[in-house]
């Protein structure tokens, strides 16, 4: 057991294997952010105010352990961009005069994902003097939630809808152009013109019906660098956080649903209504199809318009 002494100044990862209990309680995984750097006005001192300053994050989540195979999956873990958003949201809130007020708010946050156990945050001033000026502290999920910390929405996106022909259209350039803004973009298609193989099982057909949507979505990106193609739900919530058009590949959120869609990959229109009431999407925009049934504000394009 390492001295007290040592373990004070040791990093938060370290602290955390120590003081872990013992049993089976004590069995966790971890994740860690490591010398996190980034200029922020905090402090008490008027010498500090109107000026910003260097602040370093050391951050270790204790999380509860996966049941059964990871799968390679990033929608069955904590996310490490979750924690550099619990980050920079609390930096964002107000200015703060005490790292204790910072190191709080930041692990309270932490700690409304369902997976995290504990957290341990320590923040250090790097520019008041010869050496780091910091704070450490650490929190437990009590499965309460903290008085004054309020979740932070997934913005809601706007959906649109291609057609191969729109896919195809001089205007795709533009359309996207007038479509960014306000509200993120997430970008839907169908299947290509060809056909995609036929076999005799339900379950087989219907990832192959899956996957020929997805190519149509590499299409798509390879016509604009701007559309990056995302299949997770992680990736998508980033994304629309961060400013990317997405083009949906759909074959991961539609498999692993577990009120999934009832329509038929091949109708492709239906499959993304699914998707507009899974995302809560602001609007439906359809180029070169007809409106699907669904309860999202939808409206339809032809591919000769070049005005949405």
């Amino acid at each position: 057991m390492p001295s007290d002494t040592r373990l004070a100044f040791a990093h938060p990862s370290e602290r955390a294997e120590a003081t872990t209990p013992e049993g089976a309680q004590g069995l966790r995984d971890r994740i860690s952010l490591r010398d996190y750097v980034t200029e922020v006005e905090i402090g008490a001192f008027q010498a500090e105010r109107g000026t910003l300053q260097r602040i370093s994050f050391n951050v270790v989540v204790e999380v509860e352990p996966l049941r059964g195979p990871v799968d390679d999956d990033v929608d069955r873990i904590l996310s490490y961009d979750r924690v550099t958003e619990a980050i920079q949201i609390e930096l964002q809130a107000e200015r703060l005069n005490l790292l204790e007020t910072l190191a709080a708010r930041v692990a309270e946050r932490i700690l409304l994902e369902p997976q995290a156990l504990r957290v341990f945050v320590r923040i250090e001033k790097l520019d008041r003097g010869p050496g780091a000026l910091g704070v450490e502290i650490v929190r437990s999920a009590d499965g309460t939630m903290p008085a004054g910390v309020e979740l932070v929405d997934v913005p809601h996106p706007r959906l649109l809808f291609l057609s191969n022909d729109a896919i195809a259209a001089v205007h795709l350039a533009g359309w996207i152009d007038r479509l960014t803004g306000d509200a993120p973009l997430i970008i839907c298609v169908g299947a290509p013109d060809a056909s995609a193989p036929k076999v005799g099982a339900a379950m087989p057909q219907r990832r192959i019906d899956l996957l020929a949507i997805e190519q149509n979505a590499w299409v798509l990106a390879a016509r604009d660098k701007r559309c990056v193609v995302v299949g997770t739900r992680t990736e998508l919530d980033w994304a629309m956080k961060n400013g990317q058009i997405c083009v949906w590949a759909p074959s991961k959120m539609v498999l692993d649903a577990v009120d999934g869609p009832s329509a038929s990959p091949r109708d492709a229109l239906a499959l993304t209504a699914w998707f507009a009431d899974e995302m809560q999407a602001v609007e439906l925009l359809v180029i070169g199809a007809d409106v699907p049934a669904t309860s999202i504000p939808t409206r339809a394009v032809a591919v000769t318009e070049a005005q949405l």
